[in-house]
């Protein structure tokens, strides 16, 4: 079987920003699994810059390219003020179609809530998107901006659950793709 193509969105853009680290982590722990192909799209490599999604520029371009080839998505996300940074929706926002009909999970990292507003609001962005989200979370509270090291079992645990997730509603959408296009 063809392996299902993950890509692993480090939504933040912040010099002195954590989401690549966990994003690292995230991503090595995808790449030990069987059937799946990870690619890392880092948001602060994609700079869209001020310009309307319609008229995207080369770096949008590309990232939108990327959006395209992957079959499934995990979003790494910061929780700033309760939601998701506003770099990250303006990247969501240059792409359209490649979202539809494909999976998307979250990692999410903050501290105390550990990220899950900003969850919820991008749930309601890639429903509007006709994306799939899944249920499980892998959530990563910051302990003096560092991830506390009690959680790392539980994240490990919850990276799997989210893995099997996205495989199988990935392998699912994408053979129903094949069947029939999708209708929005």
């Amino acid at each position: 079987m063809t392996p299902l193509r993950l890509a692993v969105i480090v939504g933040s853009t912040r010099e002195s920003r954590t989401g690549d680290r966990i994003g690292r982590w995230f991503v090595d722990r995808a790449r030990r699994r069987d059937g799946l192909a990870v690619t890392v799209v880092d948001l602060a490599d994609h700079d869209p810059g001020a310009q309307r999604p319609g008229r995207a520029a080369a770096a949008a371009g590309s990232f939108v390219a990327q959006l395209a080839r992957a079959e499934a998505f995990v979003v790494v996300t910061p929780e700033y003020n309760h939601s998701f940074p506003g770099s990250l929706k303006q990247a969501i926002d240059h792409a359209y179609d490649e979202w539809q009909a494909k999976p998307v999970g979250f990692v999410s990292y903050g501290c105390g809530s550990i990220g899950l507003h900003a969850v919820d609001q991008l749930r309601t962005v890639f429903t509007a998107l006709h994306a799939v989200t899944m249920r499980d979370v892998v959530g990563v509270d910051l302990l003096d901006g560092a991830p506390s090291p009690w959680a790392a079992d539980e994240c490990e645990r919850a990276a799997d659950v989210l893995l099997d997730q996205l495989r199988w509603w990935g392998l699912a959408l994408r053979d129903g793709r094949a069947a029939r296009p999708y209708v929005s």
